[in-house]
């Protein structure tokens, strides 16, 4: 992403106040641009990253004792849902069993630094104040997303779901070829997914439309895959893999570079997935912790065990507001992220010509309802 700083007097007056020798002038419009650029920067967490699309947000005041009403949100009318969270930003995402009741959950800080040299504040160098933001969002962005994928993945590895009579269902199931995306491969997770959201009782439910899958989130590998279904329509050299698709169909997939939905679901392309990449390696690493969902065999997978050489698809719906960041609302600005004058450099005062920021927020990952998960593995 690329922040661009607009130019007038008072914010170039204000950044070369900031190179004064003058700790009074230096602190006061530092203070001044910190308070400027906290909006900024939420505005912006708000929407870049592939999280802030998944996770819907649920303020509550600082310093508070905050909980969500599960009852209130998913009214089946009996059982039980598994909730997975975060206690420390990195940490092993938990499972807790809780009944239909006040849920506590747990937060933790996600904060950043960023400095520069008081020379380029003296110069009014606003290009170098808009990287200095970037870098400050990249790596509090970065931090989000981890923390939001883990809940995610951890989710899945340990979901399953008792139907009638289908026993235990997963919510992962292997493709027909392994490493081999076919449209029959979806076809059959959306059947899943619809066993997995029946009703209590295992009939349909009262809304039977609302429960499915609105995005699939894969590698740019598996999207190659989709691309190639515009040219190689037939294609039996890895086995069974044939796939006939009509004319029009092959012709939408060659116009735009590969299809961005699907049967009605969005394919979202992320370099995080794949063989060998981050989050393949995490759900990998969930796996083989002892994941309650992969305790059962997956199907025409490796022999029926999920493998460091499988590769993830993962399936969100995004309608059912199972997935939420709890968020603190700070008693001072009102707004969840806080922009600071880095108070280190002012400690040694002109001994260290820097000036710097430093920015936090108090947030968490909250997996309501695993059932809004799915997952295909090549």
């Amino acid at each position: 992403m690329e922040i661009v700083l607009k130019e007038n007097p008072e914010q170039l007056e204000l950044m070369r106040c900031m190179g004064s020798t003058n700790p009074a002038v230096a602190r006061e419009a530092t203070e001044a641009i910190a308070a400027f650029l906290g909006p900024v920067v939420r505005k912006v967490l708000m929407t870049a990253g592939t999280v802030a699309k998944i996770y819907r947000d649920v303020e509550y005041d600082e310093d508070s004792d905050p909980s969500i009403p599960v009852d209130l949100f998913y009214a089946e009318g009996e059982g039980y849902v598994t909730v997975w969270s975060q206690n420390v930003a990195g940490g092993l995402p938990t499972s807790q069993v809780t009944g239909f009741k006040e849920l506590k959950f747990g937060t933790y800080r996600i904060d950043a630094g960023v400095s520069f040299n008081k020379k380029y504040a003296r110069k009014a160098r606003l290009d170098v104040l808009s990287k200095a933001v970037e870098r400050l969002i990249n790596e509090v962005l970065i931090k989000q997303e981890r923390n939001g994928w883990a809940v995610i993945l951890k989710g899945i590895a340990e979901a399953y779901t008792v139907t009638q009579p289908n026993g235990n269902l997963v919510h992962a199931i292997a493709t027909a070829t392994p490493g081999v995306f076919q449209l029959k491969d979806l076809s059959n997770l959306m059947t899943r997914i619809k066993r997995i959201n029946s009703s209590y009782s295992s009939n349909t439910p009262v809304a039977p439309y609302t429960y499915g899958m609105t995005d699939l989130y894969t590698s740019p590998e598996t999207k190659a895959q989709i691309r190639a279904f515009a040219y190689n329509p037939v294609d039996t050299s890895s086995g069974n893999t044939v796939q006939n698709l009509p004319q029009n169909l092959r012709e939408e997939i060659y116009r735009t570079a590969g299809m961005q939905s699907i049967f009605g679901v969005n394919i979202v392309e992320m370099n995080e997935f794949g063989i060998g990449q981050k989050y393949n390696v995490l759900f990998n690493k969930f796996t083989t912790a002892g994941g309650n969902g992969f305790a059962q065999a997956i199907p025409g997978n490796n022999g029926g065990n999920w493998s460091a050489t499988d590769e993830i698809m993962v399936g969100i719906d995004n309608t059912r507001g199972a997935l939420l960041r709890p968020i603190a609302r700070q008693s001072d600005s009102g707004g969840t992220f806080t922009v600071l004058p880095d108070g280190q450099f002012e400690a040694y005062g002109t001994r260290v010509q820097k000036v710097g920021f430093y920015g936090f927020l108090e947030e968490g990952r909250v997996l309501l309802d695993a059932r809004a998960l799915s997952a295909l593995i090549l």
